[in-house]
């Protein structure tokens, strides 16, 4: 099915057809409408989201099912559903109304202080995992997989590492896709947000101030979380980050996996048609390969809590591994 076709009239149709009460409230694209999602503010106090394509669809169900139980439990405001669109107007596929949340998408020249904001950040994912996982929705399509083990993008990653060739370090690449495949998971299930991205954390005065987009949300390993630690902190902040959230060595191997994992794929597809995507890809995986490189030069070091062989989970036994959309 191809992409749906969504602007402000389509959204103002929707919203005006099943619900009427808002009928009259002004419909304006955000500045940062995101990939998976077109997203619209609805008068001052809420958003709409349409996802994108078919891929997002599962996500809708997801959100509003766990949302409203998660909000009360964590530190910083998420967003909350307050209605829930069907198909209409042309559009096919079900869309959210959401309350609106105050607050500019993350940037180093927005943040005060990097140090107190990966410690923010930090908390906020401790008290996501504490959260009880009860029957909370495992690693799966809803996801694209994250929270499980990286070994679903194995394949993916040594194309783009092969892609590549000649304009990254393939062989250190290699090396930190490896280890980080080798760090298997063996713990208890927690929840994750799934894209700690910086579009997916609001500043307001120069700190954060929430945290949005949990499609890609669910159960299971919280590696992919501490993605964040590469593509916006450094130095340290990134230390302070790693120390809030005590990330052992294994988590964080898998963390650079999956932080660099989507940084080849981004690279690979955009070297040649989008400067700056790719430069931005490239700033990730320089940072992502230095900091294995200093983990393996460290005085002591050793690999410690890896285990070479992938224990899979009965969700992830018979999935095929899937082209993770942009997101």
């Amino acid at each position: 099915m191809p992409r749906p076709s969504i602007d402000a009239s389509l959204v103002s149709r929707l919203v005006a057809a099943q619900f009427p009460q808002w009928a009259d409230l002004a419909v304006t694209p955000v500045e940062f409408s995101g990939w998976d999602n077109r997203t619209f503010r609805l008068g001052e106090d809420m958003t709409v989201r349409l996802p994108s394509d078919e891929g997002y669809t599962r996500q809708v169900d997801k959100e509003h099912r766990w949302l409203p139980i998660l909000a009360p439990q964590l530190p910083l405001p998420i967003p909350v559903p307050v209605a829930k669109g069907v198909p209409g107007e042309g559009y096919p596929f079900g869309w959210s109304v959401y309350r609106w949340l105050d607050g500019e998408n993350a940037s180093i020249d927005r943040i005060d202080d990097l140090r107190e904001f990966a410690t923010t950040l930090a908390g906020f994912l401790a008290a996501l995992q504490r959260i009880d996982p009860g029957d909370g929705p495992p690693p799966g399509e809803h996801s694209f997989f994250r929270g499980g083990p990286l070994e679903t993008y194995d394949a993916e990653t040594r194309r783009a590492i092969d892609r590549l060739r000649g304009q990254i370090a393939s062989d250190t690449a290699t090396a930190v896709w490896e280890t980080a495949i080798a760090a298997t998971w063996h713990g208890t299930p927690v929840w994750f947000h799934g894209d700690v991205d910086s579009g997916n954390l609001l500043v307001r005065d120069g700190g954060l101030a929430g945290v949005i987009d949990f499609g890609c949300s669910g159960v299971g390993d919280p590696a992919c979380d501490v993605t964040i630690a590469w593509t916006l902190l450094s130095g340290e902040s990134r230390a302070a980050f790693r120390t809030a959230l005590c990330v052992d060595s294994a988590t964080w191997a898998r963390g650079r996996g999956w932080a660099l994992w989507k940084a080849l794929i981004t690279l690979a597809e955009h070297l040649d048609t989008n400067p700056v995507q790719a430069a931005t890809a490239r700033r990730v995986i320089d940072h992502v390969l230095a900091d294995h490189q200093r983990s393996t030069r460290r005085p002591g070091s050793r690999r410690t809590g890896y285990s070479a062989t992938l224990n899979r989970p009965g969700w992830l036994r018979n999935a095929l591994p899937v082209r993770a959309l942009p997101g």
